[in-house]
């Protein structure tokens, strides 16, 4: 079994976000890069259903080579080689195609990602991956189980779970509880030194879509503290200001 894994070069949950050049480009000084937390899910899954000699995982990302040492952390989580498209990802359309046409050259069984990265949170890769690829594509799931033949996913829906049966190669975007996240040792980490990290060039595909501006959130209000006896003003301001009854 043969397993690909899509991860993400996205800024530390503790980064403070800026702009520059007129609020057109995320500003990358002094930012911490990390795997984004739901790929390492993916990756978690992948290496769980290929322990014991049953696959191999290849991580694949698309980006320029300050991506390299994130890479190298997915290697040190476990997976066997990577991958690395060397183009900056302009867009989700543009990572998207850039995974597919890589995968078209190699025989993947399934191919994993996951559910959103926490920059964007577009939510858009694997559908298009699938989309490209012309294979079935299952989004946010919560469980993964593989026979060697047939894969069984199940996904939250309204009111309840779904459980899906799918044959063949496909395409699923992981969510919380499809894996816990693996912590690299200090093996893993020694080892994804010498692990082959392959490097190659992007296809060339229409732009389609285009950043224009950025905009940070509005800055919180202050704090109001009503004293506990005083529930009138309370209910009052809850009602006329939050408007939340």
């Amino acid at each position: 079994m043969k397993i690909l894994v899509c991860i993400s070069n996205v800024p530390d949950t503790t980064t403070k976000i800026t702009f520059t050049n007129d609020n057109t480009q995320f500003n990358t000084s002094g930012v911490q890069f990390i795997v984004n937390p739901y790929d390492e899910i993916a990756l978690s899954k992948a290496i769980e259903l290929c322990e014991g000699g049953k696959g191999t995982v290849t991580v694949v990302n698309v980006g320029e080579s300050a991506t390299d040492p994130t890479i190298r952390k997915a290697l040190a989580i476990g997976a066997d080689d990577a991958v690395r498209i060397n183009a900056t990802p302009r867009d989700a359309y543009f990572t998207a195609y850039q995974i597919a046409e890589y995968a078209k050259s190699t025989d993947f069984d399934m191919i994993l990602c996951g559910r959103e990265s926490i920059d964007y949170n577009g939510s858009q890769v694997a559908a298009m991956v699938g989309e490209f690829l012309e294979i079935p594509s299952i989004s946010i799931i919560k469980k993964l189980d593989y026979n060697g033949s047939t894969a069984t996913v199940e996904r939250e829906i309204e009111g309840g779970k779904e459980i899906i049966s799918v044959s063949g190669k496909f395409v699923a975007s992981c969510a919380e509880g499809t894996a816990e996240p693996k912590i690299p040792n200090m093996r893993g980490i020694m080892s994804a030194r010498t692990k082959p990290l392959q490097v190659i060039e992007a296809k060339e595909i229409a732009q389609v879509s285009e950043i224009k501006q950025f905009d940070t959130p509005p800055a919180r209000g202050a704090v109001k503290l009503i004293p506990a006896e005083e529930t009138e003003s309370l209910i009052q301001l809850l009602h006329q200001e939050a408007k939340v009854i």
